[in-house]
């Protein structure tokens, strides 16, 4: 490739990913040449700009037509507008928290947390443009990479260095079982560009392999599934979000499990939606009742074993599991709805999740103790940051008149929706949701009816304060009036690119 071709590439339409590299680039040469007594507090004003200039780039976007750069590699499509839509929203407000926290001893680290951070964000934008193997696993170690270091930023806490260890040997086995997987489909189809993929295995000739065919998609998906913590490969989770600081556990609750979904989405659809079963049926089609086990599953593991949680971080950490579980099941489906109920859920998922934990931050840093009975007598030492909490737990447990219910009621219908509709799997939602009761109510039960040890008025942060106002007043919004996301999605992301080659534009 010459320079002549170097330069006519339309770069712009990576804007968003530049932004988000030079801030990580300026944060890091800062963060070097600072003095070691200074504070590196104002990084993350400079990292909040990063965050801001790239949202503003992506909003110039959405009246862009689709366009690829080196062959569909990288895209930009209204599938990777609207994750990174998600993405960028997400990372903006876990920043806000960031800067709020507390780190102690650690706080010499600070300026590493910040462009760690964004080099996560930068990985998981990739994984949403991503249009072929190679742009889609560097995209994923990107994010896994700076999620490990991340994880184990508390270097002089046991339980930080034990997350992190064991987020990096746990992710690296995923990471080579997605590879392993991947190199069959490779070997399948000589490809590693989705669309390339999708087409060759519309051959007839693969017919002779099916049963390889099989086993890459059931290998590809148990790696990927990593990412988004689906039972059976849920386990790392809690260990890693209770030793992990408090901002990174919602940057993995959030922003990770949106870049897994996304690329769940993107491989398995562009790969596998034409290609032949074993009994020539539709892949996507006979692996239905094997997903909505695993669906079922994880909605049943995350539920069942959040009720004997008292540590907040592991119970939301099972939660989290238990999320995940609910937001497979329009996967499990293929709908026509599945696009726009999987976006939605997650739109919601991150203004509920996030602001329960601005305020488990608040709580936490004043009662001293991660266990769920620092949340006694929360009602008289800050009224508002009751509110706000119980607001978003009936949105986690999907009560009418939030966003977690409006997200639900949506995977529901587009579980009973296909044909055949997905009884069972219905089934086990409606079930999971009123176990989840037990333990989510628990947590209002010790805020409003119990009293606790610690009475002094809780001293509120600005920045924690303005994240659970934030939060609190969009989950109730969009309980209410659900249709202004959908209408935005429609009319800003039209999904027909989705399933085309884009060329060089």
């Amino acid at each position: 490739m010459d320079l002549h071709t170097l330069t006519s590439m339309n770069w712009g339409i990576m804007a968003p990913e530049f932004a988000i590299l030079g801030t990580a680039i300026i944060l890091s040469l800062l963060d070097l040449f600072m003095p070691r007594t200074q504070s590196r507090r104002p990084l993350g004003i400079l990292a909040i700009a990063g965050i801001a200039a790239a949202f503003i780039f992506l909003y110039l976007q959405f009246g862009h037509e689709g366009a690829s750069l080196f062959h569909d590699m990288y895209r930009l499509d209204s599938f990777s507008k609207a994750f990174k839509l998600i993405l960028l929203l997400g990372t903006g407000l876990i920043l806000i928290l960031a800067y709020d926290y507390r780190m102690n001893e650690e706080e010499e680290y600070r300026g590493e947390f910040y462009y760690l951070l964004l080099t996560a964000l930068l990985g998981a934008m990739f994984m949403a443009s991503s249009g072929d193997m190679i742009t889609l696993f560097i995209g994923l170690e990107l994010l896994s990479l700076s999620s490990y270091v991340m994880a184990g930023m508390r270097k002089r806490k046991l339980e930080s260095n034990e997350a992190a260890f064991k987020y990096v040997v746990t992710g690296g086995i995923s990471t080579a079982i997605t590879m392993f997987g991947m190199s069959y489909v490779f070997g399948l189809t000589g490809e590693t560009n989705l669309y390339a993929v999708g087409a060759a295995l519309r051959d007839t000739s693969i017919l002779q392999n099916q049963f390889l065919l099989v086993f890459a998609f059931f290998i590809t998906f148990a790696g990927l599934t990593f990412k988004i913590a689906s039972a059976p490969f849920h386990m790392w989770a809690p260990d890693v979000y209770q030793g992990s600081p408090l901002p990174v556990t919602a940057f993995l609750s959030v922003v990770s499990k949106t870049a897994g979904f996304a690329i769940i989405l993107r491989f398995f659809l562009l790969c596998f939606s034409s290609a032949p079963g074993i009994k020539g049926d539709p892949l996507l089609l006979q692996v239905q009742p094997y997903l909505a086990v695993l669906a079922g599953a994880t909605m049943i593991a995350g539920n069942v074993i959040a009720l004997r949680q008292r540590n907040i971080k592991r119970l939301f950490a099972y939660s989290s599991v238990a999320q995940a579980g609910y937001i497979l099941v329009p996967f499990v489906s293929v709908s026509a709805l599945l696009f726009e109920t999987t976006w939605f859920y997650l739109l919601a998922y991150l203004f509920m999740n996030i602001g329960a934990f601005a305020v488990i931050q608040e709580v936490t840093a004043a009662s001293g103790t991660n266990d769920i009975s620092g949340f006694a007598g929360l009602y008289k030492r800050s009224p508002w940051l009751a509110v706000a909490m119980t607001i978003f737990i009936l949105s986690l447990a999907g009560i009418p008149a939030t966003a977690g219910f409006a997200g639900k009621f949506g995977i529901f219908m587009n579980a009973l929706g296909t044909n055949p509709g997905h009884y069972i799997l219905a089934g086990i939602l409606m079930a999971g949701t009123v176990v989840s009761y037990f333990y989510y109510f628990n947590i209002i039960g010790q805020m409003f009816f119990r009293s606790g040890q610690e009475e002094r008025a809780i001293q509120h942060k600005k920045g924690l304060l303005f994240v659970t106002a934030l939060c609190a007043a969009a989950t109730v919004f969009f309980g209410i009036f659900p249709g202004t996301a959908l209408h935005f999605f429609y009319n800003e992301f039209h999904l027909t690119d989705f399933f085309q080659t884009l060329g060089q534009k």
